[in-house]
């Protein structure tokens, strides 16, 4: 079958792309498709109307221009659909039902009404994008937002096929109009890095081998900063041997408020803080750590998203004490693969992650559990398998 995909942005610096439509892309081919990705670079520009090969994948992204007046973003809709379609494709998968790419899948849905003999439509959604959603979060203009929520809904109840990347997403496009038999429950699958090495990484933020490490590997968005402070507070009053790294970097400097807070509060020599860093560091990264947290505000928004990071962490046999919101619940089970425990429970989050890195017995069960489950139940190569069914019930329709 001849694929395109339709990506949100470029390639660098979000993480969409590399995350999730990559890792489909290579299993597509890797089955025998013909597939490329259009892009259109607005976050990267300077790769506007480049051609290139990623990770085995070709990436076309569209020329840029006019940056500002009414005509851009339709330009640049028309560039995407037009690129798109001189690859010849059988079907269109379009991911997030937002932005350029959502005004590309507008035109084709709209010269197909016209009677033009044009490609499937497939919409893949892997956030909340309306009201409670992507929009709540950043700074839209109204007619942003607004154009946003019409894109969303729109695209949902009209494409031929719908997949989404959580539960909570799955009942929302339902609830949008999509047909519940062409809509398939798509969670990401782990990103598998080379295994790390444990003393390279203590080494390089000073850390003692000895000493017990908690990570923190996170965007900071996804959960209240003054949650994070109080848990981490309350571990280091437990442990005072513990040490705390933190890998990622806040939109809005967060990384550094807890720095901050950490200081006022007497634990700072515990916390240090990584930023953000190269994906060749992160498993170095990762293997220094005994055990890792993760935080998630019980929202909308997160009930939907389904946290990549999350399934790199299990992926990499991270013991993990998480709580419970949304796709988390699918990834690790309580008890078996992690310590789950309800949002906002601090006092529960601080019990769960002393118990990980004072057990080690139970540490490595649930660990090795972790990426047992993750790696076998959310392998993109059986992700890839139930798209290619998805798309052969389309085409059949």
């Amino acid at each position: 079958m001849r694929i395109v995909f339709l990506a949100p942005f470029g390639i660098r610096p979000k993480g969409t792309v590399q995350a999730r439509m990559l890792p489909l892309a290579a299993a597509l081919l890797a089955r025998g498709h013909d597939l490329e990705i259009v892009a259109p670079p607005y976050t990267n520009p300077q790769d506007a109307g480049l051609v290139e090969v990623v990770e085995g994948v070709t990436l076309r992204n569209v020329t840029l221009g006019p940056a500002i007046g009414p005509l851009a973003a339709p330009l640049i809709a028309w560039r995407m659909l037009r690129t798109a379609l001189d690859q010849k494709p059988d079907l269109i998968h379009l991911f997030k039902p937002k932005g350029y790419g959502g005004l590309a899948a507008l035109l084709l849905l709209g010269f197909r009404l016209c009677g033009l003999k044009l490609p499937l439509l497939v919409v893949d959604s892997d956030d909340r994008e309306g009201t409670g959603g992507m929009n709540d979060l950043h700074p839209y203009s109204w007619l942003e937002k607004r154009l946003f929520a019409v894109q969303e809904q729109a695209l949902t109840r009209w494409a031929d096929g719908v997949t989404v990347a959580s539960r909570a997403l799955e009942s929302l496009a339902w609830g949008m109009g999509a047909r519940q038999q062409w809509t398939l429950y798509l969670p990401n699958g782990p990103l598998l890095r080379p295994s790390g090495d444990r003393l390279a990484g203590r080494q390089r933020f000073g850390i003692a081998p000895d000493l017990p490490l908690l990570l923190l590997y996170t965007r900071f968005f996804e959960f209240s900063q003054q949650r994070l402070h109080q848990v981490l507070e309350r571990l280091c009053l437990r442990l005072p041997q513990l040490r705390v790294l933190v890998v990622g970097q806040g939109p809005r400097g967060e990384e550094r408020e807890l720095e901050q807070a950490a200081f006022l509060a007497g634990f700072g020599d515990a916390v240090i803080v990584a930023g953000w860093q190269e994906p060749a560091a992160l498993p170095d990264c990762l293997a220094a750590a005994d055990a890792a947290i993760y935080l998630f505000d019980d929202t909308l928004l997160n009930r939907t998203k389904c946290p990549a990071k999350l399934a790199e962490l299990a992926a990499a046999g991270l013991p993990l004490a998480a709580e419970r919101v949304g796709q988390i619940g699918e990834y690790l089970v309580h008890n078996e693969s992690g310590l789950l425990v309800a949002s906002g429970d601090v006092d529960g989050l601080v019990e769960a992650a002393q118990r990980l890195l004072t057990d080690r017995e139970l540490a490595c069960r649930l660990g090795a559990a972790a990426a047992q489950r993750v790696r076998t139940q959310f392998a993109w190569e059986a992700a890839a398998g139930r798209l290619e069914q998805l798309y052969d019930e389309v085409r059949r329709s």
